[in-house]
């Protein structure tokens, strides 16, 4: 691969047009002792030595298409947050974590062993927030907490480069999104404005917007992206003015995927995003229930 960006000990490998789903952008960290990566993207696959020989893989959380790679370092420790760690050891575990219908989940345990080169790891162990690796050389990173997108997802902070590996807060025009079994948008909501306070120069994030250097275009990328999830409230309310709902109405009609997207979890992962809002609009005193319908209050 020729698109690598260099910051400092950080060497960050642009995957597919600059990351963008299903690919992703692959961060490298030289220590003086160990070289370590964040997530292993499809791009892994496309390095070379400098990927194949790490000694250390932090997953910043678990899902396909980060642990496209792993298949590649059988001999490299695997490490990611307590929450996502039954995900990464197991079928069974990751099945749980997406949460769908066990027909969802054949079609999705086909994708992921084609496309994804899905490969487990049992001997996977598990961190928690703040904890800190000392690569050598002075090189120095810790995890932090930001959960919602998955229960265990953290950003992985460079201290010593001042780069932010802010994972699937990936800033793009989609959104955030929250749409598995453990998913949250409160927690999505809070770690949104924690991501903000990082101690950074350098933001990368695992898909499409890849990298950003100017604090000030990071914070108006994070507030787009912040705002999509009440574009989305919004939208669910313009459904509920036009006449009540059932839930299968609401998925059909789409929040978060363009009619049309196929991927065999979409419908799943509307059913838990819409429920999601419906739940935050409830207990807001602004949605209620009619039967089988949803209804403005």
């Amino acid at each position: 691969m020729d698109d690598v960006l260099r910051f400092g000990a950080v060497a960050i490998h642009l995957g597919d047009k600059s990351g963008k789903y299903p690919d992703g952008n692959q961060v490298i960290v030289h220590g003086g002792d160990t070289r370590a990566a964040f997530d292993t993207p499809l791009a892994a696959n496309r390095i070379g030595a400098d990927f194949d020989d790490v000694d250390l893989v932090l997953l910043g959380h678990a899902h396909e298409d980060h642990m496209a790679g792993l298949h590649r370092v059988p001999r490299a420790r695997v490490e990611v947050h307590a929450a996502d760690l039954r995900a990464v050891q197991s079928w069974e575990g990751l099945a749980a974590h997406y949460g769908y219908a066990d027909d969802v989940l054949a079609r999705v345990r086909e994708m992921i062993d084609r496309d994804f080169h899905y490969h487990p790891r049992p001997d996977a162990t598990g961190y928690v927030h703040d904890q800190r690796w000392d690569l050598g050389g002075g090189v120095r990173v810790r995890a932090h907490h930001l959960p919602g997108h998955t229960s265990g997802h953290c950003a992985l902070v460079v201290e010593s480069e001042g780069v932010a590996f802010i994972g699937d807060i990936d800033l793009t025009g989609f959104g955030p999104y929250y749409g598995d079994a453990t998913s949250s948008l409160a927690a999505f909501r809070a770690s949104l404005a924690e991501v903000a306070q990082l101690d950074a120069e350098v933001w990368v994030t695992s898909h499409h917007r890849a990298v950003i250097t100017d604090r000030g275009q990071f914070l108006a990328d994070l507030a787009r992206f912040a705002g999509r999830i009440d574009e989305r409230e919004e939208k669910l309310l313009g459904f509920l003015r036009e006449r009540p709902h059932t839930l299968a109405e609401l998925v059909d009609r789409r929040l978060l995927y363009p009619q049309g997207v196929s991927l065999p979890y979409v419908e799943s992962a509307e059913i838990n995003s819409i429920r999601m809002h419906l739940d935050e609009l409830a207990a807001q005193g602004r949605v209620g229930v009619d039967g089988d319908r949803f209804v403005l209050a």
